[in-house]
């Protein structure tokens, strides 16, 4: 693969002289571990490519978003409704999708196991978490599922948007909610955000609701990049599935990133997602 990375780049790097390559990430987790995992990506990929690399963490995804609209970032990890709500109007294109066990994953309602709620129509009353109004598995399926039911946010006794799935569990173990929405690894909420996040994992929890099928978090590139570059631009998608294949048992890297790797990805793929922004209608601005 190095060898066909060489071959590759010979024409593009005159030409990208010695600007790096700029790749952002979301904030996730604690921000420390963070740091590490992605700055070993980048000094990896810098390897890989024989080219610069910057890779940092935006303090927020509208930062992201923000960043790639005034061309500071020419690549980014977002999240699925990320992509596909700026996909035109930033001019993006998908290259990678993150994959775990599965290429898909869930956004599910959870509550302590000792907790009154037992069903989603029970929830009337409820004091609630939500990651944020941007987040697909942390507030925007659960409100297909509110819909659903006829209920919305102003049937919570509280309402909370705490920023990250992490954030979410802390509240939930600690009984400062009664209810949060977070992911999902399988639809049987064996391996969620409540096993990689809590302090007491064992602690016994329920699921309320499951989504369907969500499609893993795009890698994407500015479609201006990459049409100036679409030689670099295939180099980086191989390099970085490399890059993680190399890095799966660093101890850094799996703190963040584990089990993670990557596949090639189309925009048809995220249709799913499409079809869940029409049925919510205009979104609710946090």
């Amino acid at each position: 693969m190095k060898t066909l990375v060489s071959i590759l780049l010979i024409f593009s790097i005159q030409a990208l002289a010695v600007d790096p390559l700029r790749l952002g990430f979301m904030p996730g987790g604690e921000a420390l571990s963070m740091k590490k995992a992605v700055d070993k990506i980048s000094q990896a990929l810098q390897k890989e490519l024989n080219l610069p690399v910057q890779a940092s963490i935006s303090s927020s995804y509208s930062q992201l978003i923000l960043d790639l609209k005034d061309q500071k970032m020419d690549f980014a990890m977002l999240n699925a409704f990320g992509f596909v709500e700026n996909e035109e109007k930033l001019g993006l294109k998908v290259l990678l999708k993150k994959i775990w066990e599965a290429p898909y994953y869930y956004s599910t309602l959870m509550t302590l196991g000792s907790s009154k709620y037992k069903k989603i129509q029970d929830l009337k009353g409820a004091r609630v978490a939500f990651v944020d109004t941007k987040s697909t598995s942390g507030y925007l399926y659960p409100q297909l599922a509110l819909k659903k039911y006829k209920m919305t946010e102003k049937d919570f006794s509280k309402l909370v948007f705490s920023g990250s799935h992490k954030e979410s569990v802390s509240l939930l173990e600690n009984k400062q909610v009664d209810v949060i929405a977070v992911f999902s690894d399988d639809p049987e909420v064996h391996i969620s955000a409540w096993q990689k996040y809590a302090q007491n994992p064992k602690l016994a929890t329920r699921s309320l609701w499951v989504s369907e099928a969500i499609p893993n978090d795009p890698f994407v590139v500015r479609r201006d990049f990459y049409e100036k570059n679409p030689k670099l631009t295939h180099s980086l998608m191989f390099a970085l599935i490399d890059v993680f294949e190399s890095l799966k048992s660093d101890p850094d890297v799996v703190k963040v990133f584990e089990g993670q790797s990557f596949l090639p990805a189309t925009t048809r793929q995220y249709d799913s997602v499409r079809e869940m922004i029409k049925v919510l209608g205009p979104l609710k601005q946090q």
